[in-house]
């Protein structure tokens, strides 16, 4: 059974910064591939940003790059997300995504464990 849990939403102004934190837990020695995503009220689910198992691949959606940086600690199963000069257009729930193996695909479909989801709110 894997597990995958986030944890640091909140509420910011623009211009501020927040770390949003993801765990996963399951099969010890597993290596997973691990992204975020966001959902805004009223819109799809997007791509944020993902990263292979050691942390040496990294890809980011247009609309964060520059501002957000993905990272993670792989003995841990451990990943975060450094969001800066946040944006009211930043306001989602932001979810955890893992996949088993090397690989960090941008598409949400490769991704069948999910986190519950955290909000991050960004006011003007």
């Amino acid at each position: 059974q894997v597990h995958v849990e986030e944890s640091g939403g909140g509420l910011v102004q623009a211009g501020g910064s927040l770390r949003l934190s993801c765990t996963v837990s399951g099969r010890t020695g597993t290596t997973y591939g691990m992204g975020w995503f966001r959902q805004a009220p009223g819109k799809e689910r997007e791509f944020v940003a993902v990263i292979n198992w050691s942390g040496g691949g990294t890809s980011y959606g247009d609309a964060v790059k520059g501002r957000f940086t993905i990272s993670r600690d792989g003995i841990k199963n451990t990943m975060y997300l450094q969001m800066n000069n946040l944006k009211p257009e930043d306001t989602a729930v932001y979810y955890c995504a893992a996949r088993q193996g090397a690989s960090w695909p941008r598409a949400m479909s490769e991704y069948p464990y999910w986190g519950q989801g955290t909000q991050v709110t960004v006011s003007s």
